[in-house]
């Protein structure tokens, strides 16, 4: 276990074992231990099917019975889901009327990421079969999404297309940026911060502030040279993120 995301995976593989109780991951040590009733065979089955190098360090018997749920960090992860959204809707609508492919190219990154934080959120508890089909229903709309941007950088790159308005690049990626920098608050000041979502929540929003500052050095570089070159590159950079994004998703559905 060397990566974050990876932690839905796992959560998912081990979701169709019976028997298993809790799950409490240590991504800085790499450690994931397992309190669940019965044979570790089967167990050990399934985290091998998934090619992560796992193995096992230790098994003992444990009294513990009773696990609770972190309200705090759910609601942290709530916090940042909707945020996420919202600023896709922004993004996404003041994108195409500014004709900014950077601005779309950033809200869908923003709806991706979304996406991973709502199909932890929403399926806990909940069956397995509907985490998975509403993992690959996201990653099929996400490579949708990402398809169609291509195609749309790729027509206005062949064609002649007036150039984005920068103006409206740079203030709607600045407020993206401090609700960026508002997630990065609340997720450090965490006391949770150091458990695997958490730091999957980190990155994620991390990777988004230097989204926005892209978005925003390409709209000076619009300015600068009167090309709209610098936003096609930058929403071509963040297309590609997108599609990551959904590969992402597509595996936790598997």
């Amino acid at each position: 276990m060397d990566c974050p995301s990876e932690e839905n995976l796992i959560r998912m593989k081990l979701g169709e074992v019976s028997g298993i109780r809790h799950l409490d991951f240590d991504l800085s040590a790499r450690r994931l231990t397992v309190h669940h009733e019965g044979p570790e065979a089967t167990l050990e089955a399934a985290l091998e099917s998934l090619q992560l190098g796992s193995r096992r360090l230790s098994t003992e018997h444990s009294r513990q019975t009773a696990f609770s749920e972190n309200r705090h960090q759910k609601r942290l992860l709530w916090t940042v889901l909707l945020i996420n959204f919202g600023f896709f809707v922004i993004e996404i609508s003041t994108g195409l009327l500014s004709r900014s492919m950077g601005l779309v190219a950033d809200s869908l990154d923003m709806l991706a990421d979304a996406f991973v934080y709502g199909i932890s959120i929403y399926a806990v508890g909940g069956p397995l079969l509907r985490k998975k089909k509403v993992a690959r229903l996201a990653g099929y709309f996400q490579l949708l999404l990402a398809t169609l941007g291509f195609l749309e950088v790729l027509r206005r790159f062949l064609g002649t297309e007036k150039l984005p308005d920068f103006n409206t690049m740079i203030v709607v990626s600045v407020l993206a940026l401090l609700a960026n920098g508002y997630c990065l608050y609340l997720l450090q000041k965490s006391k949770n911060k150091h458990e695997a979502h958490m730091k999957a929540s980190l990155i994620f929003t991390s990777n988004d502030v230097i989204i926005n500052l892209g978005v925003i050095a390409a709209a000076l570089l619009v300015l600068w040279t009167r090309s709209a070159l610098p936003d096609l590159i930058i929403g071509s950079i963040v297309f590609l993120l997108v599609v990551q994004g959904a590969r992402r998703i597509l595996k936790l559905g598997k």
